[in-house]
């Protein structure tokens, strides 16, 4: 039996990364963060291509690296914190039987590791943009099959443990 593709979202900075590849290594497998891939094809990271380009032209690129991966047989996918508000992305994700996870995470704890990583976000430029933001995206994060709760307290490896379980339980005939 084909193993389903775990995909990953939630807001920028939540860690949907580091529980990938914490997931991967559990499940032995290799993780793909999307924002990684769009830059090694690319060779612009999403932040350029949004300030050069333009959000729109960023999107139908991330589709298009979203879709390879998907193609290619990624087992475990960080995708950006802006690519599940994108419904074709969402119904490509539904097309290859996606297990996803929403990966929430406090607005204040993605706040902080924003201000610490120092990154370029130009969809975040302060801390009331992200906010607005955080709250818009929420209601389409919700639409997740899975939801992990994360807090600075708990590390990426015992939250890809608590998705091992949660993926177990799924795959529990009813």
């Amino acid at each position: 039996m084909k193993e389903r593709p775990i995909v990953i979202t939630g807001f920028m900075a939540a860690g949907k990364t580091s529980v990938a590849r914490a997931l991967a290594g559990q499940l032995r497998c290799a993780a793909i963060d999307l924002d990684e891939k769009i830059t090694s094809l690319s060779r612009h990271t999403p932040g350029e291509l949004i300030t050069k380009r333009g959000e729109t032209a960023f999107r139908q690129i991330e589709t298009q690296a979203l879709r390879h991966s998907l193609e290619a047989g990624a087992r475990v996918i960080a995708l950006g914190g802006g690519a599940w508000t994108i419904s074709d992305n969402r119904r490509l994700i539904t097309d290859f039987d996606g297990v996803t996870v929403w990966l929430d995470t406090p607005f204040e704890l993605c706040w902080k590791r924003i201000l610490a990583a120092g990154d370029d976000r130009p969809l975040a430029r302060d801390q009331e943009q992200a906010s607005a933001l955080y709250q818009t995206r929420r209601p389409l994060y919700e639409l997740a099959q899975l939801r992990l709760k994360a807090t600075e307290e708990v590390e990426a490896n015992e939250l890809a443990r608590r998705l091992v379980t949660m993926l177990n339980e799924l795959r529990k005939p009813t």
